[in-house]
């Protein structure tokens, strides 16, 4: 993995990623993603831009998936320049001590002034065969 000395590493993104769903932090979640970020959910919903973003994870993260944590383990990555990172996770969501892998994750991140924002997300429910690949 390509990584520029002294800037954020694509391992830093998705851990603030998890730590700010754990916390149940809308704003600090939202943070993570560009002003104008696309955002697909697994049941096909879409979110435009930081805004959106961050008024759908209040409610997230104050009704349906009140108190949850996330898991999230990188997949693939790829990177075509050191500006740009495709990355692939598995994730899941949930309460439990372990937390099963049932999503694929799709991140574009673009690297702004040191520090990866994610660009355009795409959440996908795994297939059982993958999920039986993917035991968290």
């Amino acid at each position: 993995m390509m990584t520029v000395k002294g800037e954020d590493r694509v391992e830093d993104f998705l851990e603030r990623i998890r730590r700010t769903w754990d916390a149940g932090d809308a704003t600090g979640y939202a943070a993570q993603f560009a002003e104008d970020a696309s955002y697909v959910i697994f049941m096909g919903d879409a979110m435009f831009g930081r805004a959106a973003i961050a008024q759908t994870h209040h409610e997230v993260f104050t009704r349906w998936q009140k108190g949850t944590r996330m898991a999230v383990k990188p997949v693939n990555v790829r990177m075509p320049n050191e500006f740009t990172a495709v990355v692939t996770t598995a994730g899941g969501i949930g309460t439990g001590d372990r937390i099963k892998f049932d999503k694929f994750q799709t991140f574009a991140l673009h690297r702004r002034e040191g520090r990866w924002e994610c660009v355009a997300f795409q959440n996908t429910e795994m297939s059982r065969r993958s999920k039986r690949a993917y035991r968290s």
